[in-house]
């Protein structure tokens, strides 16, 4: 019978927690083995160097009575202290021959050294120095290892029994810790399934401290926001397609069924066929321009952004609508004094400009003036698109850039020109603005400073 999702996260937490406990605590312990060995093996050495420095200072009448006195003070008999002729034989010491080993140098030997006055002890790891004296003895000086490597052994079977109870907390704080990650996991499962159900609101709990998990929350929180917007909007703007459809199809359809039952010649024919094609492309042009701030929300083509001049674009735009503007009487006046170097897309750029010099020489007064202005300064780059009409009412300003929303319904259009133009602001970095005096429209890019 195989364990629930919920139990094996919780065990796989306790026993990953308690197997990093224990390779700490082992790899903690052979780091304390290594510097106990090393700092007991330097004080070893010193000693024996400094029995080296004492006996070659000790005159050599005198050096019999100190090596006999030396061991007397020896009261654990862990010392080894021969003194030996040049010959090699035992002058006095409690080791019977001497080993062969290079003078000098205190050295680890795995021998038996047998002392002399303890004829059924024999030490199996010694650390042993031959040093030359003055006058050709030689002196052996060593510490019987063979107790300090028992208390190491002590000292590490101590530490890996004190690993048993570190061991049992550490699973049964890998048990806790596993079983609230299964309870964050299932948190996150159940409100996904609320989701899925329709539920957008539904929210994660984040605590007043967030762990990285109440990070994660806050991520998937920030996320649901920004879905719930976006499902709002594709819910507004499908109810905003259908209410704009409805009455040129309605139109449309009135005006075929009428033409069909009123016509009599072809040339009539042709008269309904024509008035039918004109709702057709109005509806087509509908459709194509709520298709472009889709692509343009979308920002799939940031990837294409080059440096383009700001300044450039609006020139080409100001020579695009000057036979417009000249149509309708109004006086088209580009002010571009300088450059206005960006990263962005020029086709969109003059498309964004486009239409609101379009709207500006539409609802401008005949006979007036538009001006399209560019200005660089230390803080931002700003484009304005002014006419010398009554402008955009304040109750209104945050209302025009939605789709479909027209200020008076008698005018041509369907709604998506300032839209359209606020998606290419988007992408771009750009902050579309109304003044607060006039009827200038603001396209401004804040200058970063280094």
């Amino acid at each position: 019978m195989r364990a629930d999702p919920r139990t094996r996260a919780t065990l796989r937490w306790g026993g990953a927690i308690a197997a990093l406990l224990v390779v700490q605590s082992l790899v903690t312990a052979a780091i304390v083995w290594a510097l106990v060995n090393a700092s007991h093996a330097h004080a070893i050495d010193q000693a024996l160097a400094g029995d080296c420095r004492f006996f070659a200072k000790t005159p050599a009448a005198e050096r019999r009575e100190e090596v006999r006195e030396m061991l007397t003070r020896d009261i654990h008999r862990e010392r080894f202290l021969g003194l030996f002729d040049a010959s090699g034989r035992l002058i006095d010491g409690n080791v019977a021959r001497l080993p062969d080993l290079p003078p000098g140098r205190a050295r680890i030997v795995t021998t038996a050294v047998a002392p002399t006055e303890l004829p059924g002890k024999t030490s199996d790891v010694a650390r042993l120095s031959v040093c030359p004296l003055p006058g050709g003895e030689r002196l052996l000086t060593g510490f019987d290892l063979d107790n300090a490597e028992e208390a190491l052994h002590l000292a590490g079977r101590a530490m890996l029994l004190g690993l048993l109870p570190a061991l049992v907390l550490a699973l049964g704080f890998g048990l806790v810790a596993g079983r609230r990650a299964a309870r964050q996991v299932d948190t996150v499962r159940a409100l996904t399934a609320r989701i899925v159900a329709g539920g957008l609101h539904e929210r994660l709990p984040v605590e007043r401290r967030p762990d990285s998990f109440g990070l994660l929350a806050e991520h998937i929180n920030a996320m649901l926001d920004r879905l719930q917007v976006l499902v709002a909007d594709v819910r507004g703007v499908g109810d905003d397609i259908a209410h704009q459809l409805r009455t040129p199809l309605t139109r449309l359809r009135a005006r075929v069924e009428r033409g069909m039952r009123e016509a009599r010649a072809p040339a009539d024919f042709q008269t309904v066929a024509e008035a039918a094609l004109t709702e057709i492309d109005q509806l087509l042009g509908i459709v194509a321009a709520l298709l472009r701030i889709r692509e343009l929300e979308d920002h799939a083509r940031r990837s294409r952004f080059a440096p383009v001049d700001l300044a450039r674009v609006a020139a080409d735009a100001c020579d695009l609508y000057r036979p417009t503007a000249e149509d309708r009487g109004i006086d088209l006046v580009c002010r571009i004094d300088t450059a206005a170097p960006i990263e962005g897309d020029a086709s969109l750029l003059i498309e964004a400009l486009s239409n609101l010099l379009d709207n500006a020489i539409k609802f401008g007064p005949a006979g007036g003036r538009v001006t399209l202005t560019v200005e660089r300064s230390a803080a931002a780059i700003t484009v304005s698109v002014a006419d010398e009409g009554a402008g955009i009412p304040a109750a209104e300003r945050d209302l025009v850039t939605q789709r479909f929303y027209r200020g008076r319904h008698d005018c041509q259009g369907a709604g998506l020109g300032l839209s359209l133009v606020k998606a290419i602001a988007d992408m771009h970095g750009l902050s579309l603005r109304f003044a607060e005096q006039g009827s200038a429209v603001l396209l401004v890019m804040p200058l970063r400073r280094d």
